[in-house]
Formats: structure tokens, sequence, C-alpha cells
């Protein structure tokens, strides 16, 4: 280990040093006198971080001996992952204190899945990849659980456990297979034993599996069975953590594993990629269908986007990479909006989550109404929307690489998921009189929303220079 090699792994040495330090001073001032202090540090270290790394050279540099690796791809993934959860941190505050949950380990859960996801995206060596995997991983389980004296909060955590624990033993059993085949842990001495445009079937049997414990952390069908359950059973604030930066690091990770490592054979892969796309896109469009809960709505309507998002995978070429980034960017930023009003649902000062609590919100919160109007229109993918665009992108690059079939269901999902963004629509300007939603929202969770909904509306005029920063990052990956 040498000054090189941690100053290009400094942002996740900063952030796992706050992590400790805030751990000490919570155990040290008293368990929850600090929450919401250290909550608003951790807002603002992340934001550091996120800037820190926005302003580095842009070079491409490994460290530890190649077991990690800092380029543009990494760079652009770990500024959304940063963001995403400090967002998330900042809309779940009042939330957390209403519900007396707001605890001092909650921020530093939430700092350590972080670190977690920032190393999956730096991921150069197999080792490497577990650890960051499997960091994220245990801090999540716990978040699930957060609310420990609701059964349904308990019944996620278990459910996420049991079943991440399964996921992990499939990508650890398609490594074995990985390193026995081509006797090396490092993507590079992988890459170097692919011989010609097929895998050789060890390879590929371990790749297979790989993949598969992959597909469970972005609910990809068909090991998407965990993602209702864990999102209505957990805390809202851990529901949009969960719908949000660990999609980008896990996407991130796939993309890093089959283009680093197994970049040689993009027909081999892209046909497990296609699959899994396929069949999320349609099951999470034909899942949402029947859902009056918001949150397992948002379930399905995550798999169904990370059906999408894994188009511009299976593509296997850098403008298929630059779509994926673009959409997963997209996907967060109204992720985080809708998961923000969501916040502000409540009823006599209790939570709600039904759609039928939406019925005529116009008349009592129109502005909020219409902030999800637009959100909701861009997950639909309506155009002039930057969800369209998002949409439109992943179809072209799986279209200019010959998977024709893919886009028509990519099409039709879309068209079947339009139905149950418009159904809410429906109901907050055309639904039945009800009593209102209490108007009492924090206002940090009432701007992200506003916030969220501009940026849908003002992206399509140069996505805020998103889509040269997803073109750095695809060139820097594929290349």
């Amino acid at each position: 280990m040498t000054s090189v090699d941690l100053s290009i792994a400094l942002p996740e040495i900063l952030l796992s040093l706050w992590a400790m330090v805030a751990l000490m001073a919570g155990a040290y001032f008293g368990k929850d006198r600090l929450a919401q202090a250290l909550t608003w540090a951790t807002v603002a270290v992340l934001i550091l971080l996120s800037v820190l790394i926005g302003v580095q050279e842009p070079v491409s540099q490994s460290a530890f001996g190649g077991l990690f690796v800092e380029d543009a791809f990494a760079r652009f993934a770990k500024m959304a992952i940063l963001l995403a959860a400090a967002a998330v941190l900042v809309m779940g505050m009042d939330y957390l204190e209403r519900t007396k949950m707001m605890k001092f380990e909650y921020p530093i859960l939430v700092s350590l899945a972080t670190v977690g996801m920032m190393v999956m995206v730096s991921a150069q060596d197999l080792i490497t990849l577990y650890m960051g995997l499997e960091l994220q991983s245990l801090a999540l389980y716990v978040l699930a659980a957060f609310r420990r004296d609701s059964a349904k909060a308990t019944e996620a955590g278990l459910k996420y456990f049991v079943l991440g624990a399964l996921a992990s033993g499939l990508l650890l059993y398609g490594a074995s297979l990985v390193y026995g085949y081509a006797g090396t842990t490092r993507f590079e001495g992988i890459a170097s034993v692919v011989q010609g445009d097929h895998l050789p079937v060890g390879l590929l049997m371990g790749l297979a599996f790989m993949l598969a414990g992959l597909a469970f952390k972005i609910s990809a069908v068909p090991f998407h069975m965990w993602t209702p359950d864990v999102y209505e059973g957990a805390p809202t604030p851990v529901t949009a953590f969960f719908a949000t930066a660990p999609k980008v690091a896990a996407m991130g990770l796939l993309a890093r594993l089959v283009f680093d490592g197994f970049g040689q054979a993009p027909g081999d892969w892209g046909q497990i990629l296609g699959f899994l796309a396929g069949a999320s896109m349609v099951v999470g469009a034909i899942g949402a269908l029947g859902q009056r809960n918001l949150k397992r709505l948002m379930a399905y309507s995550s798999i169904s986007h990370m059906g999408f998002a894994l188009l511009g995978l299976t593509a296997g070429t850098e403008a298929g990479v630059k779509a994926t980034l673009l959409y997963m960017a997209i996907y967060v930023t109204m992720s985080v909006g809708v998961f923000a009003f969501m916040l502000t649902m409540r009823r006599e000062g209790r939570p709600v989550q039904s759609i039928d609590d939406l019925n005529l919100l116009s008349k009592a919160q129109p502005v909020q109404a219409l902030a999800l109007l637009v959100l909701m229109f861009s997950l639909a993918g309506v155009p002039p929307l930057i969800g369209f665009w998002a949409k439109f992108a992943v179809l072209a690059a799986v279209i200019g690489s010959g998977y024709v079939v893919l886009a028509v269901i990519g099409v039709i999902a879309s068209v079947i998921g339009a139905f149950y963004y418009l159904r809410i629509v429906y109901f907050m300007y055309f639904g039945t009189e009800i009593d209102p939603l209490d108007d009492d929202g924090a206002p940090a969770q009432r701007w992200l929303t506003l916030a969220a909904a501009a940026v849908t509306v003002l992206g399509v005029i140069n996505l805020f220079g998103i889509e040269g920063a997803a073109a750095v990052a695809a060139q820097a990956l594929v290349n």
C-alpha cells in the first residue's frame, strides 16, 4: 500500500472514517441526542465527497495492485450514489422524527452502505467485488428492519436477509467457477483467458451464476420476489434508499463485470442480460397493474425500469453503456421526487400509502399535485419529458445491436406501464371527494419533489450536462 493508493481511494477512506467518528460520537454523547446533527453532518460529508470526486483529474488510475480502479465510469456512478444518499437522508428526517425512529445509527448505516457501493463500482477483482457488495448488503439488511416495533419491517428485514444470502451464495459459487477456469480473480486476467468471441463453458457457467446473484440486487426478474414485500415493509425513507443508490451501484458493478472481465464475448452474456431485461420489463409492468399501495406499485415500477436500464448493457456497445448511465441518473432523480412526496402523505397525523388517498389532491395541494403529475408522466415515458428520452436512448442502443424483439417488448411494457402511472393522475384530478391529506409536510420533502419535477421538465434542454458526462464514463469503461 502506497500513498498513491490511499489518494486514489481517498473518498472511500474519508467516508469510512466519518462513519467511525460518528459511531463513537453517538455512543459517547448519548444514543439519540446527536441523531439529527449527525444526519445533517453526514449529508454535508456526502455532498462534499461528491464535489471532491467531480473535480478530480479525468484520468484512469488503479490502486492496491490493480484491485481497485478510479476512472470516469466510477466517478459518474459514485457521484450519483452520494447525491442520492444525501437526498434520501434529507427527506427522511422529518418522517423519522415523527415516528420516533430518528436514531444515530441511521446515518451511520447509510454511510457504510454507501462505502460498499463506491467500492463496488471501482472493483477490478472478484474479491473486491464481493467485499463491496457484502458491505452494502449487511448495512441494508439492518436498515430494512430498522423499525423494530413493526412486524412488517421485521418481516422485510428477514426476507431481504434470507434471499440476499442466497444471492450471495450464487455469486460466490459463480466467482469460484470463474477463478477455477481462469486461474485468477482479476478482471484483466479473466479477459485474457477469453479467446475469440465465445466464452469457454466453465467461464460461461460461472458468469451466469454471478449475473444471477447481481440480478437480485437490481430486482431483475426472476430474482425480484423480495422487492414488493421489502419496499412495503421497510420504513419509507429506507425504501427510498433501496430504490435509488443501491440500484446505481449494482448496475455499475454489473457493467464493470461484463465489460472489464468478459467484454470480448458480448454475444454470450448479452443473451443473459437480454432475458433479464425482457422479463423484468414485462413482469414489472403487469405486476404493478393491480397494486393499490404506492410503495408496492413503486416496487414493481422499479423492476420494470431496471429492465429498461439493462437494455443498454445488453447492446454491448459504448452507446448502450452511455444510455444505461443516463437512464439510471434520470430514474434516480424521478424516484427521489416521488418518494419525497410519499413521505408527506399523512391523514390526521398518520402516514398513508394507498392510491385512493390521492383522490382530488389537486384541490387541496395543487402545486404538489402538479409536481407529482409531471413525475408520473416522466416515469411513464411521455414526451417531451426526460423520462421519454431515457427510454428512447436505451431502445435506440438495443435496436442498433440487432435486438429488435427486445425493443418491441420494451415499447409494449411502456404502454402497459402508462396505465398505472396515469391512474394516479386520474385520482388526483378526477377522483371522488374524500378527507384531504394533511398539508404540513417538511419543507425539505416538498422542495425535493418540486426540484425533481423541475429537473424532469427543464432537463429536456440539455440534460444539465449529464449526457456528456455519461458519454465520457461509457468511453472509459468500454475502451
